[in-house]
């Protein structure tokens, strides 16, 4: 009867020491996880710090910088705008305005070549069809600099909008039409146009343009809520 007692002592200490033994890799297995995606959050935030031409200590700035005022006014600031808003010296604020002006020419280079391909597309697939600009094609009457024309911003959902554009047009008025929102889709654009009781024969004549924002009304930096009616003045764009 001791012998057995004994045994079976034996035996719950061995069955104990396994427990132990198979559940230290289990704590150690759940700690990999979080290193990993820990890693992987790193190697993210340097490639997008490479992509705008910065720092990583610059892009982890951005970051906290967006959590604070600055994102709660301006959530969409793209990291140059931002940093160079909250630039602390002139030498920062010239080197992000360098930084953007090189990203810009880029980004409206890439967007003119797809320009191209997009009205060559559009002409054989839908020839003598009426169509939208294409986004980020040209800024607010860029084919209209010097004339007087006037470019108005618009949403969804706005009917102080639809009753401006209602005037202008009463008016006789010649102007560029771009829709804030718009999701680059030209449905939503040309549904808005019809809302707004928009003459479909001046936009053929080109009387009147429909167009996506594609974030020129953030990049003019305008005050004030939408509608908005612009017109350059003197190479600055005003409010009317």
């Amino acid at each position: 009867m001791k012998r057995a007692a004994i045994c079976f002592a034996g035996i719950l200490v061995l069955v104990a020491s396994a427990a132990r033994a198979q559940s230290a890799p289990v704590a150690s297995s759940r700690a990999v996880p979080a290193q990993v995606q820990s890693s992987n959050d790193a190697a993210l935030d340097e490639r997008l710090a490479r992509d705008w031409g910065l720092r990583p200590e610059e892009w982890a700035r951005y970051r906290q910088l967006m959590q604070g005022p600055l994102g709660i006014y301006s959530p969409n600031l793209d990291p140059l705008t931002a940093l160079g808003i909250e630039a602390r010296s002139d030498e920062e604020r010239n080197r992000y305005a360098e930084l953007q002006v090189q990203a810009e020419s880029k980004r409206v280079g890439k967007t003119l070549a797809y320009q191209r391909a997009y009205d060559a597309a559009w002409k054989r697939l839908y020839p003598g069809q009426q169509r939208v600009s294409m986004p980020g094609a040209k800024a607010p009457g860029a084919g209209n600099r010097g004339s007087g024309r006037l470019a108005v911003f618009v949403k969804a959902e706005c009917p102080p909008c639809e009753q401006r554009v209602r005037q202008l047009q009463a008016a006789g008025t010649a102007f560029d039409l771009y829709m804030v929102g718009s999701r680059q889709e030209d449905a939503r654009i040309r549904q808005w146009a019809t809302q707004a009781g928009i003459d479909a024969g001046r936009v053929r004549s080109r009387t009147i343009t429909l167009n996506h924002d594609a974030g020129r009304w953030l990049s003019l930096g305008l005050p004030g809520d939408l509608p908005a009616v612009v017109r350059e003045v003197n190479g600055q764009w005003q409010r009317q």
